[in-house]
């Protein structure tokens, strides 16, 4: 059976007067529920600059830790981010239309990995990243949606461009500002010992992956992980709230599926 450990950590920074990132999870109550519905964990970043970005954050990740467990049971984990983002967004949508003008234009960014049998999927919309660390490297495994991000993909501009230049923290996609959210989604086959580690770019942006993969990997003790890689943030700045979720892959259950149902591997 799919077994891991987890920790998360938010921080301030040295910068900001109040901290507009949010995290959460949902966990299975039961032996039965690791199967049928598995894992969940979520974090958001609001707008900077916007109003209410706390508001915002805190709306789209108690969205989706509520609906989770009411999904169906065994229902594909992508179809289920889906529609939870696209709730979330609503929420938030909502929320800033009923909040006046004073929360006009809020808005946040999400990343969300749900994980079940040897399966993790990846959820995002902004440029709050995942990252899949296995054997001492550290990918990528969402994309961001920034101005900069877009034009990289588009070929106007190099990758060492976009990290110089003025669009590289102008969001392209978020949750709140349009009725309809265009998420992204992607599958990976999980194995033990894989770390993954969900951040807000308070962390992504003043630490690299190859320093994730060190602090993170090879065993290392989650919690001491995680206040390092907030430390390191800060010391180097603390320029935006800094938060994370480590999850370690501790032992999977191999699955295949044939016609929409599992059946297990041996």
């Amino acid at each position: 059976m799919l077994d891991l450990e987890f920790v998360a950590r938010t921080d301030v920074g040295r910068v900001r007067d109040h901290n507009e990132d949010y995290l959460g999870y949902s966990s299975p109550a039961t032996p039965a529920q690791v199967r049928s519905h598995g894992w969940m964990f979520v974090l958001a970043d609001g707008v900077g600059g916007q109003e209410k970005g706390e508001v915002a954050s805190q709306t789209a990740v108690e969205s989706m830790i509520a609906g989770f467990p009411k999904a169906k049971e065994g229902e594909s984990h992508s179809a289920l981010l889906q529609r939870l983002v696209q709730q979330a967004n609503t929420s938030v949508f909502e929320a800033a239309i009923s909040g006046g003008r004073h929360s006009a234009g809020m808005a946040t960014t999400v990343v969300a990995c749900a994980l079940r049998y040897d399966r993790v999927c990846v959820a995002h919309v902004g440029d709050s990243r995942c990252y899949l660390i296995r054997n001492g490297k550290a990918a990528q495994i969402t994309r961001d949606h920034t101005v900069a991000g877009e034009q990289v993909r588009l070929g106007l501009i190099t990758a060492q461009e976009a990290a110089d230049g003025d669009t590289n923290h102008i969001l392209s996609r978020s949750l709140g500002t349009e009725l309809i959210a265009n998420v992204d989604t992607n599958d990976h086959q999980i194995f033990a010992g894989d770390v993954l580690l969900l951040c807000s770019d308070g962390l992504h942006g003043p630490v690299d992956a190859s320093e994730m993969a060190a602090i993170c990997g090879h065993g290392s003790d989650l919690h001491q992980a995680a206040d390092r890689l907030v430390a390191i943030a800060n010391d180097r700045g603390g320029g935006d709230n800094i938060s994370v979720h480590l999850i370690r892959i501790k032992g999977v259950e191999r699955m295949g599926m044939y016609r929409g149902r599992p059946y297990k591997l041996y």
